[in-house]
């Protein structure tokens, strides 16, 4: 289930034996961060960025390099090249961030959306041997949870769904179980419930339970000629 995207769009140049930052980017002025058109940045729902909240749309992503600490700015300027572009009353929202020394260098340079949990991840900027990063976070529990009110425990549908949800967040363990129930009643050779089920239980510490269920999914997969199943033993 897709909850909510943010996408970069940039362009990527190399290292190519330069000295990068404080040279080829020259430190404490607006960089496009990257090259050719303006870099910018899309999100798909109300974003949380540094306690200010941004409203979904398509944004210029620019940045202030420096020696010890970046400043990261979402601007309302999609187009913004150079810092004679550059209006800071187009600020959207500022962050400030340290910079990361990284031991292996990153020869082309690189925007990725990690350390990804239900509501947060990170926008990480890496080049040469520098990376920064801005956290962002949406309030996605409350719609989810707002979801499962309505379409499980009034509608009684999407039962896996729901459960999976409980125990990757770690919510009542014995109200997901039920759903699992559910699910299962509702297709009995639906193996990857069975074996959702099973995890659940080992994540509630109720060993014998977790392994007489994966032994139940192998079995069912087995009989559906599914491999991929079959070999899947990892249920923690």
């Amino acid at each position: 289930m897709v909850i909510g995207t943010v996408e970069v769009n940039y362009s990527r140049l190399s290292v190519k034996g330069r000295v990068i930052f404080g040279d080829l980017v020259p430190y404490n002025k607006v960089w496009r961060t990257g090259a050719n058109s303006a870099t910018t940045i899309t999100f798909s729902d109300t974003t949380m960025i540094a306690g200010k909240k941004v409203n979904p749309g398509k944004y210029g992503l620019l940045t202030m390099p420096g020696t010890t600490d970046w400043t990261i700015i979402i601007s309302s300027n999609t187009t913004v090249t150079g810092p004679e572009d550059y209006k800071m009353e187009e600020d959207v929202v500022r962050v400030k961030s340290s910079v990361t020394t990284l031991k292996d260098k990153v020869e082309t340079f690189t925007i990725n959306i990690g350390n990804i949990t239900a509501s947060t991840c990170d926008v990480q900027i890496a080049w040469a041997n520098s990376m920064v990063s801005m956290p962002i976070s949406v309030e996605n529990d409350a719609r989810i949870m707002k979801d499962i009110e309505r379409y499980v425990i009034k509608d009684t549908r999407p039962y896996s769904s729901a459960a999976n949800y409980y125990v990757e967040n770690g919510k009542d363990m014995k109200q997901a179980l039920a759903w699992y129930d559910k699910a299962i009643e509702s297709n009995p050779k639906a193996y990857w419930n069975v074996h959702a089920k099973a995890k659940c239980y080992a994540k509630m510490g109720m060993v014998k339970e977790a392994i007489e269920t994966a032994n139940r999914s192998i079995a069912i997969a087995t009989e559906a000629k599914d491999d991929n199943y079959v070999n899947l033993k990892k249920i923690d």
